[in-house]
């Protein structure tokens, strides 16, 4: 599939008011929350040191402050359906109307699911029905998992999704790639792209690679070179902003066949400095 994207179908002010913060759910989450504007979309991640519970714990608070928060629900780090029902019905209780579902990086499972298509099938089984139901992509591949299982997977989840999230990445090219490598393997679900947010670059790098971003660095310096690189932290001051990004994918919003829905900006919990680059690119804008 190849396609022209000559027009913008949402003006760069529309794209970075409808955005998805992703924060994780560690012990600065409270913090990084109280920078988020209010009402907004906040994925709360799953860290595996800690398990699942205090993804839910952070979830129903932020729900209850008013945001319209998405809790990550990693397969590998539920037991059994008892506990997912459990689950299931604090969130629903909260108000929670929109999960995410992932297998979760971790090598075995506490309990019986051991991918997210498991569990997928397992809230199904139990009757619970979100309003919106998202599902992870990885456009620049996984560091421990082949990229055609990783397509396999894609395609078996999205029978029981409503939209599919991308794992975090830098390179706009490699993205509208892997959507039109997705639509043509049948998989017309909405994407929402994950990219990131303002950090040291030295630190977005370190985090990267815990995420099972592939080759995140080796990216950076492949695309500007070795020269290029360092004049790009000289530049920026050592510091990664996605304005440019931004701008390279905002022609794919609502685009067909992209159909690229929002951003959702990993944040890594440092919700300050990222939304003070949103409003001041969008004060630039006026």
């Amino acid at each position: 599939m190849s396609a022209s994207i000559n027009s913008m179908n949402a003006s760069i002010e529309e794209i970075l008011t409808d955005l998805t913060y992703d924060l994780n759910s560690i012990e600065t989450f409270e913090r990084a929350l109280e920078s988020v504007p209010a009402g907004s979309r906040v994925a709360v991640t799953l860290n595996p040191d800690n398990g699942v519970e205090p993804t839910i714990d952070r979830t129903v608070q932020a729900v209850e402050a008013g945001y319209h928060a998405i809790p990550h629900l990693g397969a590998r780090f539920i037991e059994d359906e008892a506990e997912l029902d459990r689950i299931l019905s604090r969130l629903t209780a909260a108000g929670t109307s929109e999960i995410f579902v992932i297998g979760g990086d971790s090598e075995s499972p506490v309990g019986e699911f051991d991918s997210a298509h498991e569990l997928l099938l397992a809230i199904d089984a139990l009757g619970y029905d979100f309003d919106e139901v998202g599902i992870a992509g990885y456009p620049t591949g996984h560091e421990s998992i082949p990229d055609e299982t990783m397509a396999t997977a894609l395609r078996e989840k999205a029978e029981h999704a409503t939209y599919i999230v991308t794992q975090l990445s830098f390179s706009s090219d490699d993205i509208v790639e892997w959507i039109e490598d997705v639509r043509d393997r049948g998989v017309s679900l909405p994407i929402e792209v994950g990219i990131p947010g303002v950090m040291n670059y030295w630190r977005l790098m370190s985090l990267c690679r815990m995420w099972g971003v592939a080759k995140p660095l080796e990216f950076l310096k492949k695309t500007t070179g070795i020269t290029g690189f360092a004049v790009e932290l000289l530049r920026s001051r050592g510091t990664y902003d996605p304005g440019e990004l931004v701008h390279e994918l905002a022609p794919y919003f609502e685009a067909d066949p992209y159909d690229v829905r929002r951003f959702r900006l990993y944040t890594f919990n440092q919700t300050p400095d990222t939304e003070r680059w949103r409003r001041a690119h969008l004060e630039s804008m006026d």
